[in-house]
């Protein structure tokens, strides 16, 4: 079978490992005279108190400047990644409303112009999004656009859902904008689902799928795909097989249900998954169904997740399984080392 050409492939999901002296730098007063002084990573974002090393390296690679990443494209090849972050992902749990929004604002400054700008194009970045103000949500999701950021990401853990009309000032600005949203869990033993788990595996092993799939489940219920059909939504680090499976459990209940729990939703739920739809998905390289979920939500709605340089990845073997795999079309394939991730960020 013909395969892919390596070097054009866009990772649609990979990580920063931020700079809490530079972030702590970029915050307001009076946050960044309280963070002045030196500090661990955790200082900035609570952590979840698990132990994740066991002795090993918690990440595969340094992925902490912009030549360090450029460096891990090269060894892909990869021509480009859309970059996420790592404490970040943890915003989420970050309780008083003013920090997590003065949070966010300093990491999109640094991830702006301290990361992407200097990577001549190959590096993108998503901007974080508060979830405790929706004002200052839709604030920042303009704010991402006018930094030339590629996007937004709303932590999947933290109290709040994003089905809720709280939100639809962000998904309203999003859809003048045409700006990708995207929800990405952050694997914590602390997540909603996860915390009742004694044993980090068994805690990981929930934490991204249950905080991704309650978020899907409050958004389609509530009606925000109904609301706002323009908007580009992706879910992510959880995988694609799910989608299907999934789908056809909120298909059942919407039939039994749909008419008093859910009017805002006018059609079926796996109807708003299709090809050439605006809800998107991340994979991984190792999904024995990849080939069979890609021809049910269809070919262009999956796109490839390096993951990189977090302990769990497999990059750049990851990469080399998605372009070697016997059972996926050359279509198929395609789709997802480039043009999935094309799409929904708007990369030309």
């Amino acid at each position: 079978m013909a395969t892919q050409t390596l070097v054009t492939a866009i990772d649609g999901d990979g990580h920063i490992m931020e700079n809490p002296k530079r972030l702590a730098e970029l915050l307001e007063e009076p946050y960044r005279e309280f963070r002045s002084t030196p500090m661990e990573s955790s200082a900035l974002v609570p952590l979840d108190g698990v132990d994740r090393n066991l002795g090993t390296r918690l990440f595969k690679g340094s992925a902490r400047t912009t030549q360090e990443w450029l460096d891990a494209l090269d060894r892909g090849p990869m021509a480009k990644s859309v970059l996420f972050p790592t404490l970040g992902l943890f915003s989420g749990f970050v309780k008083d409303p003013d920090y997590q929004a003065a949070l966010c604002r300093a990491y999109n400054t640094w991830v702006a112009g301290d990361i992407c700008e200097p990577s001549g194009g190959r590096l993108l970045a998503v901007g974080l999004l508060p979830t405790h103000h929706e004002d200052a949500a839709e604030a920042e999701l303009r704010r991402a656009k006018s930094l030339g950021l590629a996007g937004v990401m709303f932590p999947a853990d933290g109290v709040h859902l994003l089905g809720h009309k709280r939100f639809d000032g962000v998904y309203a600005a999003a859809a003048e904008l045409d700006f990708p949203v995207t929800v990405h869990a952050s694997g914590s033993s602390n997540a909603p689902g996860a915390d009742v788990f004694p044993k980090f595996i068994q805690a990981h092993s929930v934490a991204h799928p249950f905080g991704i799939m309650r978020h899907f489940t409050s958004m389609m219920f509530e009606g925000v795909f109904d609301k706002f059909p323009t908007v580009k939504f992706a879910f992510l680090e959880t995988g694609a097989t799910w989608a299907p499976w999934w789908m056809d459990r909120l298909d059942e209940e919407y039939e039994s249900r749909g008419a008093v729990d859910a009017p805002l939703v006018k059609n079926v739920p796996s109807s708003y998954v299709h090809a050439g739809g605006n809800i998107f998905f991340g994979c991984e390289s190792n999904e024995r169904m990849l080939p069979q979920v890609m021809d049910v939500i269809g070919a262009d709605t999956v796109m490839y997740a390096s993951d990189y340089p977090h302990w769990d990845c497999e990059y750049p073997e990851s990469l080399h399984k998605i372009q070697t795999r016997e059972d996926l079309s050359d279509a198929q394939r395609r789709a997802l080392l480039h043009d999935t991730a094309a799409r929904f960020y708007g990369i030309e």
